[in-house]
């Protein structure tokens, strides 16, 4: 079908939005290693995990090999206040470039929280209400993950309590009270509320936090709190299976009008975004049906995938959550204040970290005022303020577009735009300003955190 032909935005009717989520999983010939007791360092058994996790969600994390789970009315229903979300083309992109590429992306943040979370949010907050629990707890960065879920905890009536990155909790005040509008109470982190944070504070005194302090002292206060347990918005397989809702729809959006994407761009910080994006093309490559290029983007400054080592580690700083082999910097790694805060994790999804490590996903890291230039080139070439995080994959897409002008080649990119950037106004200031650093770590600094992970064959 001609470029002609096809909208600016495409979007599928209701009864087109996706009826199960795909498992990545059950197509991986060598599946992701499993999650690891921090105890006794053996395989965890889903019993072990009760305390900690929904038993519904349990089942879904810890099975390998079934390809679709059905999605449940109920959640269907909510997806539908926002869902399908649209495929866009960005001609106006294209045309600034010059460039011979046709450009896509799947905007996911066109709901209330502003961003894909939402997703996996209503999914996890269902399967707690349904277990008859009081609440959840949980971490957040930036703070689109926080915001999320204590919207899907408002919708059905759960207590939320959020334990934010420090560093986002003072960058990013109004994303935060958008959380406490939901009902949710939003804790700075590392906190004294929690003998973990109380450790990680003597340990750093002064610290900015990060997402592995926080995930501690959420994980710490649900199994101190009868009738709670704890949800994480990313890199769990959980959260993964969710999030394919992101790449079924493009999918089937593409398929609508004979597009084959050449290039697969998402942003990469635990694996939530990337991971929904890819699922069902990269499922077509593993079954051997398709070939695709995936390329992962992570910021400089916190670099799992491409300085990172794959080995078992904790996948918080306090070391009480199962170990998981990923891509790691170490879970002591406490990452620079940048300001794409849902990015700041020092592992990666054990499922795409498996991908990787077998070849099938590229990764690249980039400088953090390279983002906000892409950034902002986006938003006067296509209207859109995009979210820090997002803008990592317009850098990339961005690049491979003018890659494709030098070379001739008429490729056709599709990254994700997983949210919006109206709360990150303050990084967008100081970019305008020029007070952004480009901090990267040293390869002396890494070793330190390298040498202190477990050690575990």
């Amino acid at each position: 079908m001609s470029s002609e032909k096809i909208p600016y935005k495409i979007y599928l009717n209701e009864d087109e939005m996706p009826k199960a989520w795909y498992n990545l999983r059950a197509d991986m010939k060598q599946k992701p290693a499993p999650l690891l007791n921090p105890e006794t360092y053996q395989p965890v058994k889903a019993e072990e995990l009760e305390a900690v996790f929904c038993k519904d969600l349990i089942a879904q994390e810890l099975d390998q090999d079934t390809a679709f789970f059905e999605i449940p009315e109920e959640i269907r229903s909510f997806y539908i206040m926002y869902r399908p979300s649209p495929l866009v083309r960005a001609y106006c992109l294209e045309e600034k470039l010059g460039t011979p590429a046709k450009i896509y992306y799947k905007f996911e943040g066109n709901n209330t929280s502003g961003s894909h979370k939402l997703n996996s949010a209503i999914a996890q907050a269902y399967y707690a209400k349904k277990q008859g629990l009081k609440g959840v707890t949980t971490e957040t960065g930036a703070g689109q993950w926080g915001t999320a879920l204590s919207m899907a905890c408002s919708y059905l009536g759960l207590d939320c309590k959020v334990y934010m990155v420090k560093c986002s909790y003072e960058q990013k005040p109004f994303r935060r009270e958008v959380m406490r509008t939901y009902g949710a109470s939003v804790t700075p982190s590392p906190s004294t509320e929690t003998e973990v944070g109380r450790k990680i504070l003597e340990k750093h005194p002064g610290t900015s936090g990060s997402l592995g302090c926080a995930i501690s002292e959420a994980v710490e206060k649900a199994v101190s709190s009868e009738g709670y347990r704890y949800v994480l918005g990313s890199v769990l397989n959980q959260v993964l299976l969710h999030q394919s809702v992101i790449g079924l729809e493009t999918k089937a959006a593409m398929d609508k009008y004979d597009i084959k994407p050449d290039i697969i761009i998402g942003c990469a910080g635990g694996g939530s975004n990337l991971g929904g994006l890819i699922s069902p093309f990269m499922g077509e490559k593993l079954r051997g049906e398709a070939d695709y290029r995936f390329i992962a983007v992570e910021p400089a400054s916190c670099p799992s995938f491409t300085r990172g080592v794959y080995a078992y580690d904790y996948c918080d700083t306090g070391m009480v959550c199962p170990l998981s082999k990923m891509y790691t910097l170490g879970s002591d790694f406490i990452p620079s204040a940048s300001h794409s805060g849902g990015l700041r994790y020092h592992g990666m999804s054990s499922t795409l970290s498996e991908l990787y490590h077998q070849g099938l996903l590229e990764a690249v890291s980039v400088k953090q005022t390279d983002v906000f230039q892409a950034a902002e080139y986006f938003a006067r070439v296509e209207g859109i303020l995009p979210a820090p995080e997002s803008s990592h994959a317009i850098r990339v897409a961005i690049d491979e577009a003018v890659r494709c002008k030098e070379t001739g080649e008429e490729k056709t990119i599709l990254f994700g735009l997983t949210g919006t950037g109206y709360f990150d106004m303050v990084a967008y200031e100081k970019f305008h300003e020029n007070k952004m650093d480009d901090y990267v770590p040293t390869d002396e600094e890494l070793a330190v955190y390298r040498n202190n992970l477990p050690q575990i064959k």
